[in-house]
């Protein structure tokens, strides 16, 4: 019996991994091109920014005919890097912080909510750098072969700013806010109202009801949340004046645009935000939940 727990609890460890490994792969792959476009209209200052975009549409044509298509794939290996344990992280810790919680004496519901949090706070902390970079050469306009490597631009990063808060760890408060605000809805929404809505023997109705139910949690969740994202953007990005920082910590960068560009600002990049996480965060809990249930059953 003391050889056997030990054996099950690895195992069980190791299915969350996976699946939520597999799960960050497969969402990055579909969506990244939908997280290029929504960096590039958050880190534009309004009209008066030269390069600014004139629409969604205007956006998509202007990438494809100035970069090309691999122009959508800017910034690609650092979340594919990241997002195996990054996934992994978020679903791993979730299913822990939920155990846990169950021992305590909040409801169910908000005990989902709050390993949602914890979660996404733990996944801030291991995702950040990995942002530093994404962002920093999302923000490039250059064509595709003209810009620096992944690894360059690492390199080029820590060697300019370091690994603190001022260099691979910049906007890390701002991180935390995204990530932590993100998952808390996310799977509070997820399996509370999964739970509460009754499957279906037709595993075709069963499908759409998840897809349906994860479609709606990565919406709500994006549009609470979006105000951190365009905050972490100008701080990771470009700033206005080369060598002057103007966007510093989280909160300070909410309110400056806000007084600069007026509330709808830290709104921007929402549409493609959400055209990304919507679907993409439907594609993450089915593709975790089906990965997770045929590990259980085959291994």
């Amino acid at each position: 019996m003391t050889t056997k727990k030990p054996h099950s609890l690895v195992r069980e460890a190791s299915h969350q991994i996976i699946a939520g490994g597999s799960a960050g792969l497969v969402e990055i792959c579909l969506m990244h091109p939908l997280d290029v476009v929504k960096t590039r209209f958050q880190i534009q200052r309004g009209t008066s920014d030269p390069t600014s975009y004139k629409s969604l549409g205007d956006c998509f044509r202007t990438i494809h005919r100035n970069e090309g298509i691999f122009g959508f794939y800017k910034g690609i290996l650092p979340p594919i890097l990241a997002e195996t344990p990054k996934r992994a992280v978020k679903f791993f810790t979730f299913e822990q912080y939920k155990k846990v919680l169950s021992l305590t004496p909040l409801s169910p519901g908000v005990a989902l909510s709050v390993a949602g949090l914890g979660s996404g706070l733990t996944e801030a902390v291991v995702v950040n750098p990995f942002e530093v970079v994404k962002v920093s050469l999302q923000a490039n306009r250059d064509s595709f072969k003209e810009q620096p490597s992944s690894f360059a631009q690492a390199r080029r990063i820590i060697k300019s700013d370091g690994f603190g808060l001022k260099g691979l760890n910049k906007g890390l408060t701002s991180t935390l806010g995204r990530h932590g605000v993100f998952n808390m809805i996310y799977f509070g929404f997820y399996f509370n109202v999964k739970d509460a809505i009754p499957s279906s023997p037709d595993p075709t109705l069963e499908f759409l009801r998840k897809f349906t139910i994860g479609l709606v949690s990565g919406t709500i969740s994006s549009c609470v949340n979006i105000p951190f994202d365009v905050a972490k953007s100008r701080i990771q990005g470009p700033q206005p004046v080369p060598g002057e920082i103007k966007y510093r910590t989280c909160f300070q960068t909410m309110a400056l645009v806000y007084r600069e560009e007026g509330y709808l600002a830290l709104y921007k990049g929402l549409v493609p935000k959400i055209m990304r996480l919507g679907p993409g965060g439907a594609v993450m809990l089915l593709v975790y939940e089906y990965v997770s249930g045929w590990l259980q059953e085959n291994w």
